[in-house]
């Protein structure tokens, strides 16, 4: 494989949507409101978490660090997605590529991660609920959660390493709107066969692995939630789990379209179709996913709004 610092190379373009330059400031009001919607409804996931005396348990320990992740890896990509829509030269530095897809890429794959951590706490509640807090004691969550931070890096630093030290001399102009393997191995006049090969056993792996932690966690939940024989319980123990599933299915189900469809013409831009929802739509559904459909929180907000009226002089 041919190597280089690419030092021909000191700064990218990203080509973006190619929307006609009257619809940007449109596209720029729709995802600002997307952005701050998502940053403010996680910020409050993870201060409703920390305050409510009830949600001090390892699933709301797990979740509020799924938050922090979805604002870390929605950030990455979508301040400089927005300052793009209001200018003319849509470049990013060469160090500036390097840092947004280290960070992406360390933070989406610790969501993945995660996720699977949150599975396997639902099964052990549900499946093995007398040993629950032995098994899910704090130091076993501190150490799944750093674990998830841990892999999530490493995955990015060879990605982003193996990335940036091909030669780039075709073009500096990537097909995106963010700094992503994918098109920036186009770019390349270097052998870019291990970079594709890492990148289709990294990502395989990183999806196989948790999605069958997730899959199995809810096989043996389903078993048990039918073995039970009140109704009620059912009901209690199906609906601890509904939005988790719901976020999972979401959130696998884009991600494996993203790096797993094959090659087409139209493979790029379905990619930034996916990549919108990934990375900028799935962190804003998140908190609304695990308030609305989730019982212990929405009587915490309850809580909250009550405390906040009986501190106003007004009320």
């Amino acid at each position: 494989m041919t190597q280089g610092n690419s030092t021909e190379v000191t700064e990218f373009f990203l080509l973006g949507f190619g929307t006609p330059h009257k619809f940007r400031y449109v596209l720029f009001i729709v995802f600002l409101v997307i952005y701050v919607t998502s940053v403010v409804g996680n910020i409050g996931m993870i201060l409703l978490i920390k305050t409510g005396p009830r949600l001090q348990t390892p699933m709301y320990f797990f979740l509020q660090h799924l938050a922090f992740v979805d604002i870390c890896y929605t950030s990455a990509i979508t301040p400089k997605m927005l300052h793009n829509f209001t200018v003319e030269n849509i470049s990013i530095s060469f160090r500036g590529c390097v840092v947004q897809l280290l960070a992406y890429a360390t933070f989406a794959t610790s969501d993945c991660y995660l996720l699977a951590a949150m599975a396997v706490d639902r099964y052990v509640a549900i499946c093995n609920p007398l040993h629950y807090p032995v098994v899910m004691s704090q130091r076993v969550c501190i150490h799944l959660v750093t674990g998830s931070y841990v892999i999530g890096s490493i995955n990015a630093s060879v990605h982003t390493g193996m990335t940036f030290s091909l030669s780039f001399c075709k073009s500096n102009t990537i097909n995106h709107f963010f700094c992503d393997v994918p098109p920036i191995l186009a770019l390349s006049c270097s052998n870019t066969d291990t970079n594709i090969m890492l990148l289709a056993v990294f990502v395989g792996f990183n999806l196989m692995f948790t999605v069958l932690v997730v899959t199995f966690s809810y096989v043996y939940i389903m078993a048990a939630i039918l073995k039970m024989s009140s109704t009620t319980g059912r009901k209690k123990a199906f609906s601890t789990c509904a939005s988790h599933l719901t976020a999972v299915t979401i959130f696998y189900g884009t991600l494996s379209y993203m790096y797993l469809q094959p090659q087409s013409n139209d493979s790029q831009e379905n990619m930034k179709v996916a990549s919108i929802f990934y990375g900028i739509l799935i962190p804003m559904l998140n908190p609304l996913i695990y308030s609305l459909r989730n019982k212990e929180v929405k009587e915490a907000l309850k809580v909250m709004g009550k405390s906040s009226s009986r501190l106003d002089p007004n009320c």
